[in-house]
């Protein structure tokens, strides 16, 4: 494939990019996973990249689905997932960001990716982006309009090593102007063995570079918070339960305080 098709897009009702979970479960917390999947629309081939590109961390967060799903069902807590590839559209990316459908991802270009035009991407963000976003700002509405307590928590995972930097972190937390959750997370956290946690590491959230935290997150006024779980801890269905629990376990112990709080913001 070279370059970006010439055909129009469009999702067949068993390819919605929505995925949830525990929609009635009475946990405080909400879930949300931008890079649970790495679908790619049947239009759009394979990107113009081989198979093995398209399991790395460049198409996905690697564990994070398995993850998400069982720390849901632990809490009982609604998770709002998204079942696409971010190389298709990164839907933690604000859409004008030159990220949003990337060209290129660490060092692998998207020759699928190359030449869209306007009408293609704007195409892409009303399939799978709007979508996946309006379902979250309707739960929000909706649990705020129940005086439901509402805190918002974004999972992701990284790669151990990124452009030939090793990243030490087990997990870490992602924040911007939220006080209330990170330092809590943080000090849980660290009360767990052998752990290596990162303060706003590997990422931060800022404004241009994320979308979830600031539109859902800080615009709505929740607490909030993103966590980052390093992928070669969560590669298989073992590593993937045992940060389930341990993650329910930590979430358990600061739930009432969070949950006072949470309750002045609904």
């Amino acid at each position: 494939m070279n370059g970006a098709p010439q055909v129009a897009l469009r999702l067949e009702p068993g390819q919605v990019p929505v995925i949830e979970r525990n929609p009635e479960g009475p946990s405080p917390f909400l879930l949300v996973c931008d890079h649970y999947g790495r679908k790619i629309p049947p239009q759009l081939g394979d990107l113009g990249l081989p198979e093995a590109e398209l399991t790395r961390h460049i198409a996905w967060d690697i564990g994070i689905a398995g993850v998400a799903e069982r720390l849901s069902d632990q809490l009982g807590a609604h998770l709002v997932a998204q079942r696409y590839s971010r190389l298709v559209i990164d839907c933690n990316r604000p859409p004008s960001a030159e990220s949003s459908i990337p060209l290129v991802s660490e060092i692998t270009t998207i020759p699928g990716n190359d030449g869209l035009t306007r009408e293609q991407a704007e195409e892409r963000r009303r399939l799978i982006f709007a979508p996946y976003h309006d379902r979250i700002d309707a739960v929000i509405s909706a649990r705020l309009a129940a005086g439901r307590p509402t805190i918002l928590l974004s999972l992701h995972s990284f790669t151990p090593v990124y452009h030939g930097m090793v990243r030490p972190w087990h997990i870490g937390t992602l924040y911007h102007r939220d006080t209330v959750l990170p330092p809590l997370l943080l000090a849980e956290l660290r009360r767990e063995d052998g752990l290596v946690v990162g303060d706003n590491q590997p990422y931060a959230v800022t404004d241009g570079t994320d979308y979830s935290i600031p539109v859902h997150g800080e615009a709505r006024g929740l607490i909030n918070s993103g966590i980052e779980i390093r992928q070669d801890q969560i590669g298989d269905e073992a590593g993937q339960a045992a940060w389930a629990e341990r993650l329910a376990r930590v979430l358990t112990a600061i739930e009432p305080a969070l949950r006072e709080k949470a309750a002045l913001t609904a």
